[in-house]
């Protein structure tokens, strides 16, 4: 600063670079207020992006700490118990025995009755039943696993003096020893529950069943090439979608050095009838859309609804298809500045709530068609416009420095402002994908679990996986049932019907009688 001072000969100089120097000094302020909040919201505040502007205002700056005059915050609400105080909970507990908490058709009931003393030793005669009382308590065996085992009795026939026996019993996997119901087992809790291998494997022994972990891996191999016909026959499907929602989030599958990993993507795609499909690639190429989606499938009024990602209205623009974008992508960044500009971040966060007030209006009203376009014109279109128009004033006072999180949020906003206005005129159009990030959770749950355990076969074949058992969930499909149907369906269904077989499908024509296990001849109640 001193040389700067001392080269310059006119006060207007001087004025220039002590303006040029507090600019930088303002820039650096504000990237260590970003940081700063950033430590703070981490440390102390709440990870979910769920206003709750009380609980915001009672968070505790690092300067604020041990500080004279300091007002604690209030103490939460108590209850008195016995010897101490806590916490009332956040929701009443239910009372113990009102009402059944299972579902008897889905959970096996063993009744156990519990002699009277008093009528122990008495005559029938003495003593009349006049009603019963139930409760319930939940118990676990130590494991379900079960050994089916088939005799078959060799009979010689006298008159012909030949041997005759009933043939073996036909498995999905050729000459294997695993029953379908073991591999749908098996497939849902590595997928469906997050269960690794080598945790199912340690379950089996510990339940004195003695087989390797590579025979499991092998197993679930077999078992998702299977099901890849149905795989693609719901990714035809989705892609033929008039509005479809696309992602990618990482994951680490193949190595690429001793004990490294590659960092590859799915691509996960969600169609208009709540089928969704996790497609893996190796990378996050703009290329990769295209290969997902397709264009020859595309009908000529398709929306593609995203986050901001450049590659999304890359290809957009090439086919001309409509792109909406996701207004909580824009909102999470407003709402990551409320920590640096917390009353300007707080305006723009209000009106995007009366856009999110607008669509549980209409959730509530169970409007569509014409109806939710019209509601959407009449309610929400004057928030959006508000919201635009209050960036415009804010860029036009240009009172915050380029670097701010608020410049940031505010320039990511105005740029999609077409895409994020397109659910106005499309009531088939969501406002956000919040419906495909609840989707996709069953990748990030995941994935540590599978970690070091990875090919990029096998991240494809999770891909197959995730996508059947999430589509079920989505349709309330039980997703054991369905893949103990299909593993045995899809070897003798006719290819040119193999899209019977997605969940969506399968529902309304095999859902009321599905094909079983032998197990379950010899049990009454069905796999919960």
């Amino acid at each position: 600063m001193s040389k700067a001072l001392e080269t310059a000969q006119k006060p207007t100089d001087q004025v220039a670079v002590l303006m040029v120097i507090n600019a930088r000094q303002q820039e650096e302020i504000s990237h260590l207020k970003r940081q700063l909040e950033w430590f703070r919201r981490h440390l102390f505040g709440q990870k979910s992006e769920r206003r709750n502007p009380d609980l915001y205002s009672l968070q505790l700056a690092f300067s604020d700490l041990g500080g004279e005059g300091n007002t604690p915050p209030p103490a939460p609400d108590t209850q008195t118990v016995a010897a101490h105080s806590r916490n009332k909970p956040a929701k009443p507990t239910p009372p113990a025995e009102d009402g059944l908490f299972f579902d008897e058709s889905k959970l096996p009931v063993e009744t156990i009755t519990l002699p009277c003393k008093e009528a122990e030793g008495l005559d029938p005669a003495q003593y009349e039943i006049v009603s019963e009382k139930v409760s319930h308590r939940l118990a676990q065996r130590p494991a379900s696993y079960v050994i089916l085992k088939y005799v078959r009795p060799v009979i010689k026939l006298k008159e012909t003096q030949t041997l005759v026996c009933a043939p073996a019993p036909q498995g999905v996997l050729d000459n294997s020893r695993a029953d379908v119901s073991f591999l749908a087992g098996m497939v849902v809790d590595k997928f469906l529950y997050h269960q690794p291998l080598y945790r199912q494997h340690q379950r089996l022994g510990s339940n004195g069943v003695t087989v390797s972990r590579p025979w499991l891996t092998q197993l679930t191999h077999a078992a998702l090439e299977l099901l890849r016909p149905i795989h693609q026959a719901q990714l035809e499907s989705i892609r033929t979608s008039r509005v479809i929602t696309m992602d990618e989030t990482p994951v680490k599958a193949g190595r690429t050095d001793q004990g490294q990993m590659k960092t590859g993507y799915f691509w996960p795609v969600y169609g208009e009838q709540d089928e969704i499909c996790f497609l893996f690639y190796p990378d996050r190429q703009h290329k990769r859309v295209a290969q997902a989606l397709q264009s020859e499938h595309a009908p000529a009024d398709a929306v593609l609804l995203t986050d901001g990602y450049g590659a999304y209205a890359k290809y957009a623009t090439q086919l001309g298809l409509t792109h909406a974008q996701c207004w909580v992508h824009s909102r999470r960044k407003f709402h990551n500045a409320r920590g640096v500009e917390p009353e300007r971040a707080e305006i723009a966060l209000n009106l995007i709530g009366q856009i999110y007030r607008v669509e549980e209006d209409i959730r509530a009203a169970q409007l569509t068609g014409k109806e939710k376009q019209s509601h959407r014109l009449k309610h929400s279109k004057p928030a959006v416009e508000s919201f635009f128009a209050w960036i415009e004033e804010q860029f036009r006072k240009q009172d915050f420095l380029p670097s701010s999180p608020l410049t940031e949020a505010m320039g990511y906003a105005r740029e999609r402002e077409a895409g994020l206005r397109v659910f106005l005129n499309d009531p088939e159009v969501p406002p956000d994908t919040n419906h495909l990030e609840r989707a996709l959770r069953v990748i990030p749950m995941g994935k540590k679990n599978w970690n070091f355990c990875w090919t990029e076969v096998g991240a494809e074949l999770t891909g197959v996986a995730q996508s059947l058992i999430t589509t079920c969930r989505l349709h309330d499909i039980n997703p054991y049932d369905y893949l103990v149907d299909v593993l045995q369906r899809v070897g003798q269904h006719p290819a040119r019907d193999i899209g019977q077989l997605t969940p969506r499908c399968w529902k309304a024509h095999f859902a009321d009688n599905p094909l079983r296990s032998d197990l379950y001849r010899f049990t009454q109640h069905s796999h919960s």
